[in-house]
Parts: structure tokens; C-alpha cells; sequence
């Protein structure tokens, strides 16, 4: 994930999802979880841009451990967040804030292996 500030979006990664820092150097760190989840971060510096609606990634959903996990990623976001916004459909629950660059950041309960999917929500098509 290109982001802005590699510090502050360090912090904010592993605090939302407990991710540990594996490796780190000037411009990039790789978080990773005890289940072996990877995330790259990169720093493109203050001045990078993520404008939505354009070809590449948007946004990336998590599953929390449990429904206190996922309130607990709920209170992460809203520290963080003005916007976030938490659901319940079909079986699971959704909830979405901002991240520290203001790409959209998603944690659901259950996951799809618990609550299967039947069709695409349709918050995707709003962004």
C-alpha cells in the first residue's frame, strides 16, 4: 500500500489490526500477523495522491477475530475517522472509516467462511 507517511501509517495498522513490523528501512516496512498476513507499506511522500475511481486498488477489507474485535477496530477508526459508518447485513457486520491517508479502510464480523456473501454490497459502487 503506497501511503503518505510511512510512520504515521505504521502506527495506525498496528494498532487497528495488531500487526507487528517484520521488517523496515528508510521508505518501506512490512507488518505482518501471527497468521502470517502481510502488509506493505510504502511512503510516496506528503505531496502523493490516491484519487478514487481510478484503475488499482481501493480499498482492502479485514475480518476481525470476534465480534470484541471488531469493536475494538470500530473505536480504532473513530479515533481516527470523523467518517465511519457500521452495518449489519446478511449475517455480518461492516464497518468502514478512513485511514490515515483517507483511503477507506473496511473490518467485517464473521468473515465470508461464517456469513457467506450472496451478492455485492452496494457501498462498493459508492466509491
Amino acid at each position: 500500500m503506497f501511503v503518505q507517511e510511512l510512520d504515521r501509517s505504521v502506527t495506525f495498522y498496528q494498532e487497528l489490526l495488531g500487526l507487528k513490523v517484520a521488517l523496515r528501512d528508510e521508505p518501506a516496512a512490512l507488518l505482518v500477523s501471527p497468521e502470517g498476513f502481510q502488509l506493505y507499506l510504502r511512503s510516496m511522500g506528503p505531496g502523493a495522491q490516491h484519487p478514487l475511481g481510478f484503475v488499482g486498488i481501493q480499498y482492502v477489507v479485514w475480518t476481525a477475530d470476534g465480534e470484541e474485535d471488531l469493536q475494538r477496530c470500530e473505536r480504532v477508526l473513530r479515533r481516527h475517522s470523523a467518517l465511519v459508518g457500521t452495518q449489519t447485513v446478511d449475517g455480518f457486520t461492516w464497518v468502514e472509516g478512513r485511514g490515515p491517508d483517507d483511503v477507506p479502510v473496511v473490518v467485517t464480523y464473521p468473515g465470508p467462511d461464517r456469513a457467506p456473501r450472496h451478492h455485492i454490497l452496494q457501498r462498493i459502487y459508492q466509491w
